[in-house]
């Protein structure tokens, strides 16, 4: 018996109500698990931008104690330069002087210069010539000073002039 005119439908449990409400609660763990996700990869992109940072922060210190060794290296050789520099223009002005004090009428074949004292090779006119032209200022700048003479070809006389000076004379003198 038949009390209706239209067809039954069929009920099922996934309502309009209950298909809403698993779309809802879908769509809501896919945005927490998203989110999850998301926070996960920006954490481990974090750490690897801290360990990338702290591999620089030692290659940069690592670098500089090489620049700052470099950089006591340049200032010792610069220093070194320097007191080469200081010790050219002394062995400069030194020689400039030492061919000033040399008369006109004594000529110079050749000079050595030690570390404490200076050899002299050259010719004179005569010995008189010599002590009071040469041998006087070099007495005044040497503590010791020997001369030796020789005769030469044309009459003049060849001379070897040794002049010291003392280090413990150095030491008093400062």
């Amino acid at each position: 018996m038949r009390y209706s005119y239209i067809k039954p439908r069929v009920k099922t449990i996934f309502t309009k109500d209950i298909q809403l409400l698993f779309t809802f609660f879908g769509v809501t763990i896919f945005m927490l698990f998203s989110t999850y996700a998301f926070l996960s990869f920006k954490e481990y992109r974090f750490t690897q931008e801290m360990q990338d940072i702290q591999e620089q922060k030692e290659q940069l210190r690592t670098n500089i104690s090489k620049m700052n060794s470099m950089i006591t290296v340049v200032e010792k050789q610069s220093l070194l330069a320097e007191k080469i520099f200081t010790k050219n223009n002394v062995l400069k002005e030194s020689i400039n002087n030492l061919f000033d004090l040399v008369p006109g009428r004594i000529t110079l074949s050749e000079a050595k210069i030690l570390q404490n004292g200076l050899i002299l090779y050259g010719i004179t006119p005569n010995k008189d010539v010599y002590n009071f032209m040469l041998q006087a200022p070099l007495r005044s700048i040497f503590h010791r000073t020997y001369s030796s003479f020789y005769p030469a070809d044309n009459g003049w006389l060849r001379f070897v002039s040794t002049n010291y000076i003392d280090e413990e004379g150095l030491s008093s003198e400062n």
